[in-house]
């Protein structure tokens, strides 16, 4: 496990430190963006003059509103994640399929051709053997 870390950072002008296992840099990280979170509602005029808590509830609201987009986000991501997973492993199979067909096809190709020649040659010897045979019978007439 990482050593704790602190962080010393301002959050709407008030100074803080900040502990956690994660490096100083995302604790300025985190103080930063909850900082700009409170400049948001400060940036509009009819929340600037709202009481602290009522504020303080509108920022906790928009990071919660971060949080469960971010989430939802993820969840997409994962799906689709999953899905093109899915892709791959369907693209895998069928190429692995068409693999052996291929080498089936390959296989049957060869016989075809051995045949293929068997047969030239037998046409090749009855031809011949035709021919001889048509010989003979001319000398015999």
């Amino acid at each position: 496990m990482s050593a704790k870390t602190d962080a010393v950072v301002v959050i709407d002008g008030k100074v803080y430190t900040l502990s956690g296992y994660e490096d100083a840099e995302y604790l300025q990280k985190v103080g930063s963006y909850i900082n700009d979170k409170i400049a948001e509602i400060d940036a509009v005029d009819s929340y600037r003059h709202m009481a602290l808590n009522m504020k303080n509830t509108l920022v906790e609201i928009n990071i919660a509103d971060d949080f469960f987009k971010a989430k939802a986000q993820v969840e997409k991501l994962e799906n689709d994640l999953a899905a093109k997973e899915k892709e791959i492993y369907d693209l895998k199979h069928d190429l692995i399929s068409n693999q052996v067909k291929t080498e089936s096809t390959e296989e049957r190709i060869k016989e075809l051709e051995a045949e293929n020649k068997e047969l030239l040659l037998n046409k090749a010897r009855l031809e011949a053997t035709l021919e001889d045979s048509l010989l003979d019978d001319k000398k015999k007439s």
